[in-house]
């Protein structure tokens, strides 16, 4: 049921928009990929979730652990960056963030603005409910054999899908693309098929 006082907005953040470092290796990762699969660069996205329920905002998103100082950012899960060993080092391990009245550093670059998934407050709320239970897989490594990484935009899909939200209406801005997004669809696929096995 749709709700005024529920929301549930996207950011198709473009890649690097918060540091030229980041765009320079993401546009090297992109150039090989394409020249891999034989097709034309795209540019590169990576998502946030920005919820809205009851009068309260939450920011929903995947960060280095050493992005942000704000003592209250909402840290419900943590995970490797690379490899599970160099988990343990804050350079190469991210959060995820269910930030109450959290902040998106470079939400003014959102391409077209925050997009409008849905206002049923039940999924808004199964979302947030869901946020802790993400598992911390490796960043940047494929370890559920999706055939894509995993990053934030695998959180972002995996909430999305998860959380029952139509992923069929949900696509990247034109000619760009988000790795990882097929990830998280796969991996919510994967439990939402486990979920309805009829009882042994």
């Amino acid at each position: 049921m749709d709700d005024p006082g529920a929301a549930v907005l996207l950011y198709w953040l473009p890649l690097g928009a918060g540091g030229r470092v980041v765009q320079w290796n993401g546009r090297m990762y992109e150039a090989l990929v394409a020249w891999r699969e034989h097709r034309p660069t795209r540019d590169l996205y990576h998502t946030a979730l920005e919820l809205r329920l009851d009068g309260s905002r939450f920011v929903v998103e995947m960060a280095p652990a050493w992005s942000s100082v704000a003592a209250n950012r909402g840290v419900v899960q943590t995970g490797p960056v690379g490899h599970r060993a160099l988990g343990r080092i804050a350079a190469f391990r991210y959060e995820v963030r269910r930030w109450r009245m959290g902040v998106i550093p470079d939400s003014a670059d959102a391409v077209d603005g925050p997009r409008l998934v849905g206002r049923d407050r039940r999924r808004v709320r199964r979302l947030l409910d869901l946020v802790p239970e993400v598992p911390p897989l490796t960043w940047g490594r494929d370890e559920i054999g999706a055939g894509d990484m995993w990053n934030s935009n695998s959180l972002t899909a995996w909430l999305l899908a998860m959380s029952g939200h139509d992923m069929t209406a949900i696509a990247a801005p034109p000619h760009g693309r988000a790795p990882g997004w097929h990830a998280g669809l796969t991996l919510a696929a994967t439990e939402i098929a486990v979920d309805t096995l009829p009882p042994a």
